[in-house]
């Protein structure tokens, strides 16, 4: 029998962390979880490893096949002061960066094969009606940095001979948070509206395909460097409103002004106004089938299993 194959896995207890770990785990991985949390309450198979949220020591890294690195700094956890933005850097490259450090030092033959990264689409950052893939140029604006930044960290492990995968992720859609658990509450108070005029392209992805995704890293030997994690439906910011109003049974009247966001969230507003007219190019050419490709199908899975 082949030996069971081990993942170090950062952020086990958010959104897309939690998923991605029970399938592993029901697929027969063993899972090593980094946490910074020390009430986190996880399967009792996982191993549970402390950490101070920056630094990987080496031998945490040893006996694995795989990393995965979704932990990060939510991006809309409050206002975006410059301790948080520089929060949101370093949970991420420090983070990145010290995984490569400790892959280095192993002897190669104790290397793990690969490094998955999560990254985001605020890489392409606002790009109005340009049609966007995997091969095109980044954005400019703090995210957009951050993202590049972000990615050519986890990169440097390709220079240890270990293959890298990093996910472009967009508006997750999932019954356990994200962004849409606070939009149905909204939307069911008939408070819920497009963002500004509602004309920007808006790309979104159901939590399932996000591990579907990941899963697909992991497992196939020639997947590396970007994939756009988000579905083939591209959408604008009013098809989504109208969708999800549709899907609570609720009207969509007033849209959120631009100005009352950029009060709110200064730079990173423009994650909510921008424009990202983004293709799966990548996801699409290998034949990944989507869970769930279109919004309504996603909505009425993510929306039912709520009220549950």
């Amino acid at each position: 029998m082949t030996a069971p194959r081990r993942v170090l896995l950062t952020g086990a207890t958010g959104l897309v962390g939690r998923r991605l770990l029970r399938v592993l785990l029901r697929e027969g991985w063993k899972v090593r979880a980094l946490t910074r949390n020390p009430d986190a309450v996880l399967p009792a198979a996982v191993e549970l490893q402390r950490w101070d949220g920056t630094r990987i020591e080496r031998d945490v890294l040893r006996d694995t096949q795989a990393v995965v690195h979704l932990a990060g700094e939510p991006v809309f956890g409050g206002l975006p002061t410059a301790e948080r933005r520089q929060r949101m850097r370093d949970s991420r490259i420090q983070v990145a960066q010290a995984i490569a450090r400790g892959i280095g030092a192993l002897p190669a033959a104790e290397r793990p094969g690969v490094l998955v990264c999560a990254s985001a689409v605020g890489y392409y950052g606002d790009r109005g009606e340009e049609p966007l893939d995997e091969s095109s140029p980044p954005g400019t604006g703090f995210l957009a940095q951050l993202c590049v930044d972000w990615e050519a960290a986890a990169a440097e492990v390709e220079v240890h001979g270990v293959r890298r995968v990093s996910l472009r992720i967009g508006v997750v859609l999932a019954r356990e948070g994200g962004a849409l658990v606070p939009l149905s509450r909204l939307f069911r108070l008939g408070l819920g509206g497009r963002v500004g005029d509602g004309r920007q392209w808006f790309p979104w992805v159901h939590v399932d395909d996000v591990v579907g995704l990941l899963r697909e890293s992991l497992e196939q030997d020639d997947l590396r460097g970007a994939i756009n994690a988000v579905a083939p439906e591209r959408v604008r910011n009013a098809d989504f409103t109208r969708a999800l109003g549709q899907a609570v049974h609720r009207w969509t009247p007033f849209p959120v002004p631009a100005l009352a966001l950029r009060a709110a969230l200064g730079e990173l507003s423009s994650e909510l106004l921008g424009s990202r007219h983004i293709a799966p190019r990548v996801a699409l050419e290998r034949g990944y089938a989507f869970a769930y490709p279109t919004l309504e199908a996603a909505l009425a899975e993510a929306l039912a299993l709520e009220r549950q």
